[in-house]
């Protein structure tokens, strides 16, 4: 049987586990606004017709421009639909995060309480939102107390301006870690990288699981690498009537209930694919013999995060 498609997030927020990630609507390198602004929007206008209604994205994809183009795509927004956005990582320019660049990401973390309240606000005022209904500490710092960034959140919280904490790893947060924030405060979603040949977070997927807490894998295809000509999901998608991305996709809505899905594209064909992902039906031994195969896989992950 297909899997299921929705999943009820924080427990009072129905949303259909193939969301969309709208990272890449943004400029080179995530810097800037997107090139194309029209395509953009289509792009959004699409998905939300298409059913999709929870959208990812980040104070810093842009920085800023990326939740504005939500904004102007979107607003307002239906009753039903789930924007996430995440703050409290630092951007340095348009070459910071870009794949070949041939040097680590930079991913800084800044998790003093007043910059984080600054970031909750401005992401408010770019979306068009009195509330966020999912917010998300982008990565733990680790030179600020846990509970001083975790309260920060909580008291925006507290005063309606959050719905739902989440928190994300750059490009992991451990099981541990999560169990410290949900000592301070509710977590309800953990975004961590994670796809079928990069399934070093298991752990921390099982640890959702038992504890009822959304997991939203990042680099769902494995920043693409997955998808390639000659990988092992090109070999095996023909005879299954699906394209390379939708194995991807479905094998993470097979593989647990948790997973929230959000795939990025700037392509409405494209998005068009990854959403008919989730009616693909295969009998749980072709799954098994797909993450056996992308298990020698070696896709792509950002190297030691840098200062």
């Amino acid at each position: 049987m297909p899997p299921e498609k929705t999943l009820t997030l924080g427990g009072d927020l129905t949303i259909n586990r193939l969301g969309y990630g709208a990272m890449h609507l943004t400029g080179h390198g995530m810097w800037g606004p997107p090139e194309d602004p029209a395509n953009a929007i289509a792009v959004l206008r699409r998905a939300v017709e298409l059913g999709i209604n929870f959208i990812d994205t980040a104070d810093s994809y842009g920085p800023g421009y990326n939740e504005r183009i939500i904004r102007e795509a979107l607003h307002p927004y239906p009753d039903d639909l789930v924007v996430t956005t995440k703050g409290g990582m630092l951007r340095s320019g348009q070459q910071d995060w870009l794949h070949d660049s041939g040097k680590p990401p930079y991913t800084v973390a800044l998790g003093r309480p007043e910059y984080l309240r600054q970031q909750v606000e401005l992401s408010l005022y770019n979306l068009g939102l009195d509330c966020i209904p999912l917010y998300q500490l982008h990565r733990i710092d680790p030179v600020v107390p846990l509970a001083d960034q975790l309260g920060a959140l909580g008291q925006l919280q507290q005063e309606g301006k959050i719905r739902h904490i989440g928190v994300s790893g750059q490009p992991q947060v451990s099981a541990e870690q999560v169990a410290a924030c949900r000592d301070i405060v509710d977590i309800v979603a953990v975004e961590n990288l994670y796809n079928v040949a990069d399934r070093s977070g298991e752990d921390v997927l099982h640890y959702t699981e038992d504890n009822d807490i959304a997991f939203i894998p990042w680099f769902p295809m494995g920043h693409g690498d997955l998808l390639g000509p000659n990988g092992a999901l090109a070999k095996i998608a023909p005879s299954v009537g699906a394209s390379p991305s939708q194995l991807a996709l479905g094998w993470l809505l097979h593989h647990s209930p948790n997973n929230i899905l959000i795939p990025g594209t700037t392509s409405i064909n494209h998005l068009e694919e990854n959403v008919r992902a989730g009616d693909l039906d295969l009998d749980d031994g072709l799954w098994d013999e797909i993450a056996e195969l992308c298990t020698h896989e070696q896709p792509w992950r950002p190297g030691q995060a840098s200062a």
